[in-house]
């Protein structure tokens, strides 16, 4: 059986070909059959990736708008970039590991001393912990934020101090900062925030950033830096090449869609990295590590994301603004309003109707946190929002 064939069957098996509508190349994965009718655009094989994911997820039961996933999954080309990892996989020191560092060094501007590959940006916000609080201390942190670096600081013994976000949902930068004292280890800040997708001030929280990682480690969770729109926006990994002492996070989870194949980034300086690397518990897999590869230089994919992305967005947010809803302003791709009951309510009513929704994060037990779907899955859910709302 030749090489090409045996491609073939395994993506048709895992559901990367392009859908069974355009005859004969719909048995083929995407590129392949985009080499195969002669010069189809990349785009043309996306827009199908839309037709074929929406179905797939319609068919495979309630639709995830739970967990901030991206709906349309990889990018083709980091599929086929599996396929050729094959003969690699069974190194310990992947050259996939350097190749990695290099193209997201990169990708973002900063040198290869400066970029740590972690097995997901979960583990880049552990490490940070062990590496900042292995003599105890304090850790001071808006609330609610992503909470595996609060989970495992606590874990581990430290005090962590949750300070609520104000009246806007914003990150109460004065209030954190009255918490910060002698024995604080890590101050984290994650911009735009987890649950609430909200974008604080760019200058007040880089002010805020640079202040304080003169006094301690700084993390930035930038998790979902990719989806962002806002004109102001910058990422801090210019103020690691500055010389700050700031750990930046990020994943390829979100916008890259490579949740389950474990890839995370930080960006900082060489010492910080390597007192990181010494907790580190193991390798990222080959797998992931070649599809992020492929994705991070796939930026034709990444703006076929972001754009269907701020259509779904769009969609739900107007609809929740018509129903007369809080909606915080969402720089991600996921929406936070308040529902005016509680979050275990709406969770059954739009499961009883075919889709999941966040759960409740603390004390927010009245609002609920959509992740944004395909276009037309956006348009579905919409449809049922007046009654839930009622």
């Amino acid at each position: 059986m030749s090489e090409s064939v045996s491609r073939r069957q395994w993506l048709i098996k895992t559901g990367v070909g392009v859908g069974a509508s355009v005859a004969l190349p719909g048995l083929l994965p995407a590129l392949e059959a985009s080499r195969a009718m002669g010069g189809v655009s990349y785009s043309a094989v996306l827009e199908q990736l839309e037709r074929d994911i929406t179905t797939q997820r319609r068919a495979a039961g309630p639709i995830r708008l739970c967990f901030n996933e991206n709906p349309f999954g990889m990018s083709p080309k980091a599929k086929e970039a599996i396929m050729g990892a094959w003969n690699e996989h069974p190194h310990y020191d992947p050259p996939a590991m350097k190749e990695l560092t290099s193209t997201y060094a990169q990708y973002l501007g900063v040198a290869p001393a400066n970029v740590l590959i972690t097995q997901g940006s979960s583990e880049v916000l552990s490490l940070a912990a062990l590496a900042a609080g292995m003599q105890g201390g304090e850790v001071v942190l808006p609330w609610p934020t992503y909470e595996q670096l609060p989970e495992y600081a606590i874990s581990m013994g430290l005090t962590v101090h949750k300070v609520p976000l104000d009246a806007d949902l914003h990150h109460d930068l004065s209030a954190m900062e009255a918490k910060i004292n002698g024995k604080t280890k890590v101050v984290f800040v994650c911009n735009p925030n987890n649950p609430t997708g909200m974008l604080d001030n760019q200058q007040r929280m880089r002010d805020f950033v640079i202040s304080t990682s003169k006094k301690c480690l700084v993390v930035v969770d930038e998790a979902y830096h990719d989806f962002v729109d806002d004109p102001s926006y910058r990422s801090m990994t210019d103020l690691v090449t500055a010389g700050h002492n700031i750990i930046v996070s990020r994943t390829a989870s979100k916008i890259h869609s490579l949740a389950g194949l474990r890839i995370g980034f930080a960006i900082a300086q060489p010492d910080v990295l390597k007192k990181m690397a010494e907790f580190s518990t193991g390798n990222p897999n080959t797998f992931g590590m070649r599809a992020a590869i492929a994705s991070v230089q796939d930026t034709e994919y990444q703006a076929f994301v972001k754009a269907k992305n701020l259509e779904g967005r769009a969609l739900l947010t107007a609809a929740l603004t018509k129903a007369g809803r809080r909606v915080a302003a969402s720089h991600t791709n996921f929406v936070f309003f308040h529902a005016g009951r509680p979050v275990e309510q709406l969770q059954k009513h739009f499961l009883d109707k075919g889709f999941r929704v966040g759960r409740a994060f603390q004390p927010f037990n009245d609002w609920c946190r959509v992740s944004i779907g395909t276009p037309d899955e956006m348009k579905q859910f919409v449809a049922l929002l007046p009654q839930a709302l009622a």
